[in-house]
């Protein structure tokens, strides 16, 4: 966007845009809170409220930790910069917030990660038809719904069978004992990853808006306020905690020990960390349900609910066109509301 079409952008609407922006970056938290306590809260290890508390501080304490590659890529790699403008960014926000609210009322652990790229999408293409898509950032992406459990999967199983050769002539009171402190851990690096990448999301969409607006240029460095203002807000949000969705995550799918919960928690980890250090926006609520999946089959098939299994998968199928259906509308309302 040039200059002059940037300056339309007042002070006013941008402030507003930010505030609608922290209040996704809240609720994010807030609806992902499970994927980084249910483990933990189901296996007896924390009470909820400990457990909350533990994975807030973690969310922020990412801001230490990672550098701020998944915000590039949300904010210069998933639509052209060039048709950025007050309403594409108020309608990628209202369709991410609206499927957050519809899946956190019937506790489906959907990915707010999706939904906020679906409603990226969304409002872009009403803008400007699919050419103000860029492919490699959002092919990335979507690869990465598939990619991303199937790796959970896997860390998870794996690291299941490893805990079992290396314990097996230990009594279960004895690795139970032993897996209620090391779930700590386990839950604390989840807690690491998941702010790492979710936060900065919303980093990306406040940057684009920021250089949309004329008030910072494409080479400019991300600003520290956003940087704080966005790990601050998301470890608020997961400290209010998303309970309808914990019992889906820690008990629907499969039963867990806190051995289960350790190895689920630690094989996603594993691939969060890897997947921010690549600068790949991925869902954490994939992620660990496929940990929690990998950890379940390796004590037979029947231990996993498949049908419970199978309706987030169907979740996770409809949660890019739906958020980007539901941006579209949100930015022809926009251009009517906020004109």
């Amino acid at each position: 966007m040039d200059a002059a079409a940037g300056a339309q952008i007042g002070l006013g609407m941008v402030i507003l845009l930010v505030a609608i922006a922290l209040a996704f970056d809240f609720m994010n938290g807030f609806h992902d809170a499970a994927n980084s306590i249910a483990t933990v809260v189901s296996t007896g290890v924390l009470k909820p409220h400990q457990a909350v508390l533990l994975a807030a501080l973690f969310n922020f304490i990412a801001v230490f930790i990672f550098q701020l590659k998944v915000a590039t890529t949300v904010g210069k790699g998933i639509v052209d910069q060039g048709i950025v403008d007050q309403y594409v960014v108020f309608g990628a926000l209202m369709g991410a917030i609206a499927w957050n609210l519809i899946t956190w009322y019937y506790g489906i652990p959907s990915s707010s990660s999706h939904a906020l790229i679906g409603g990226l999408v969304g409002a872009a293409v009403a803008k400007a038809g699919t050419g103000s898509l860029l492919a490699p950032g959002i092919l990335k992406t979507v690869a990465f719904i598939f990619i991303s459990p199937l790796v959970g999967f896997l860390f998870g199983a794996l690291l299941m069978v490893a805990v079992s050769w290396i314990f097996v002539r230990s009594t279960p009171s004895r690795v139970d004992r032993w897996f209620r402190r090391l779930q700590l851990a386990s839950a604390a690096a989840y807690s690491l990853g998941h702010g790492g990448n979710d936060a900065q999301k919303t980093m990306g969409i406040i940057w684009m808006l920021l250089i949309a607006a004329g008030y910072a240029s494409s080479n400019d460095p991300m600003p520290i306020w956003v940087v704080i203002a966005c790990y601050v807000t998301i470890a608020f949000g997961t400290a209010f905690g998303g309970w309808r969705i914990v019992k889906t995550m820690g008990q629907r799918i499969t039963k867990l020990r806190p051995v289960g919960g350790f190895c689920a928690e630690g094989g996603g980890a594993v691939m969060l960390f890897a997947a921010t250090a690549l600068g790949i926006p991925v869902s954490t609520t994939h992620t660990i349900t496929g940990a929690i999946v990998g950890v379940g089959s390796t004590q037979g098939v029947s231990a996993v609910r498949w049908g419970v299994a199978g309706n987030i998968i169907w979740a996770w199928i409809l949660t890019i066109p739906c958020s980007a259906f539901i941006a579209a509308i949100a930015w022809w309302l926009g251009r009517m509301l906020l004109g």
